[in-house]
């Protein structure tokens, strides 16, 4: 099981699975009942029947009701016995979470797409109590610099909720692509989402793939993936880059930058110094109205605005930037990128929506309403944003940036990492809210390079976000892994050799070269 849940107790015996079991439900479960027919009849060929009664021979019940053995709303209880599995919760998500842990227990060919004959589908018996570490458990996918495709991000949002995670970070915009439609800046498509070539072959290579890279969603598509996501109870954040990363937004419409200057949309990768003039009125009318429909279609209510990576060498030659800081009172040119922040924060509020960002956003007076999501350095912003009520997600890079190789980041380094930090309150502790593994995409062009940066690390982190830090323990996980990934097999998942995924530190030292020089898979 993966993660690895609070209270495990193995008893005696198995259940086992035949045509003839039911699923007993409670009335308002029949989305999540309809979830667990479908996986159970794709493999053994079951459709299973369902009924209200409860507690009978040979039958799967889930019981939505308050208990005092669960500690939150996203907690279970699963009782295996010979007769009967019983899942009980607080929560229509409660249930679907006991519901992938019940998959992870049965024979790996659960997965299976295709009925496999005259099998025996048994579950060993067991009693388990389970409740999550932390109430935020993400992924962020970054669609920019490569888009991926529609079934790519689906599958992605399967892999999600069979470990247990529950935010899917959904980075939209970029310097080398615009991927969401916007209906009132048609140009963001037509020009921002296209590129002519793209490089390849790692930082310090001068190659090119020789030929465009265009992609992006349709608003209905959007819809689409947040609906998809929220019956597998995983909330879809989008982030909109503001004011840096924006090249794609200024090569579509070239009056959002400080000199006006028509450029192209990137073909390679880095940080670069045509950024959102926050000197000019019009960019900040842009800013609101790409706003206004980015809200209209996510309804969960953070709307993620970037604020890293933002060199201010264009702001401090416009005339509009310094008249701004002039009118407003603005110290230096690090305020004026606060008084947009600050800015778009009030607009979000205005909507109902509460900003995050990484937390180069954060400063002495930032609006501690704001989350901030803590990905390197700045460790005495984040405790001072705790400190005066603050909440910090967090995705340190040198443990859960997942588009580093296994050569930098060691699938041991990301499993032994620990969010909480040292020296806050007790009572602040709330404000850690979780655990997030962004896997950033200038070299993962296509689902085989993407699982492989992805997995097995994913689940480590997903057992950082879930299982207790006194139940913890790499061995252990290693030894779930070799099932589990006999499980991503099955779901055509093309993760990472495990006999590679911790090379010894010699053998660390000698491929150091390979941290700039992309390797292939």
């Amino acid at each position: 099981m993966i993660p690895y849940p609070s209270k495990v107790e193995p008893k005696e015996n198995k259940f086992t699975l035949n045509s003839e079991t039911r699923v007993s439900f409670s009335p308002e479960l029949t989305q999540v009942v309809d979830y667990l027919k479908d996986l159970i009849s794709n493999s053994t060929g079951f459709s299973l029947a369902t009924n209200l009664e409860t507690n009978k021979k040979n039958t799967i019940s889930l019981i939505l009701h308050d208990t005092n053995k669960i500690e939150n709303t996203e907690g279970y209880q699963l009782s295996i016995n010979m007769d009967n599995i019983i899942i009980e919760a607080t929560t229509h998500q409660g249930i679907f979470y006991g519901i992938q842990t019940l998959r992870q227990l049965f024979p790996i060919e659960i997965e299976s797409r295709e009925v496999i004959e005259e099998f025996i589908w048994t579950v060993p018996c067991m009693s388990i109590v389970d409740n999550p570490r932390f109430k935020w458990r993400g992924l962020m996918f970054d669609v920019g610099r490569h888009f991926h495709d529609m079934e790519t991000i689906k599958r992605t949002i399967d892999l999600l909720a069979l470990i247990k995670m529950n935010i899917f970070h959904w980075h939209l915009t970029e310097d080398q692509g615009w991927r969401i439609e916007i209906k009132k800046y048609p140009k963001l498509i037509e020009i921002g989402s296209k590129r002519e070539d793209t490089k390849i072959g790692g930082w310090t290579s001068n190659k090119f793939r020789g030929k465009s890279h265009t992609g992006h969603y349709t608003q209905e598509q959007i819809k689409e993936i947040i609906e998809y996501a929220s019956k597998r109870f995983i909330t879809v954040i989008p982030e909109i880059e503001i004011p840096g990363h924006s090249s794609a937004a200024i090569a579509s419409y070239p009056g959002l930058s400080c000199d006006n200057k028509e450029i192209n949309v990137p073909t390679k990768f880095g940080i670069f110094y045509d950024i959102l003039c926050p000197g000019k009125e019009t960019t900040f009318e842009f800013l609101e109205n790409v706003l206004e429909e980015v809200i209209s279609l996510f309804p969960a209510d953070i709307i993620h605005i970037g604020g890293d990576e933002a060199p201010k060498k264009k702001w401090r030659q416009c005339k509009d930037c310094q008249k701004r800081m002039k009118d407003e009172d603005l110290k230096s040119i690090h305020e004026l990128q606060h008084y947009t922040t600050k800015r778009i924060g009030k607009f979000l509020a205005s909507k109902g929506k509460r900003l995050m960002g990484w937390n180069e956003i954060l400063t002495e007076t930032t609006d501690r309403k704001f989350i901030a999501q803590w990905w390197m350095r700045g460790k005495r912003d984040i405790k001072k944003h705790i400190n005066e009520g603050g909440e910090v997600v967090i995705s340190k890079f040198s443990r859960v940036y997942l588009d580093y190789n296994y050569i930098v980041t060691p699938l041991k380094k990301t499993y032994s990492h620990e969010p909480m930090l040292k020296k806050i309150k007790p009572e602040q502790q709330k404000q850690l809210l979780g655990v997030e593994a962004p896997i950033w995409t200038e070299w993962v062009p296509n689902r085989d390079r993407l699982d492989w940066q992805v997995f097995p690390r994913l689940a480590a982190v997903s057992e950082i976000g879930w299982t207790s830090r006194s139940n913890k323990n790499y061995k252990s996980f290693r030894k779930r892994l070799i099932s589990f990934s006999r499980r991503l097999d099955y779901l055509g998942v093309n993760h990472a050799d495990l006999e590679k995924v911790d090379p010894n530190l010699l053998k660390r030292i000698w491929n150091l070269r390979r941290v700039l020089k992309w390797p292939e898979i």
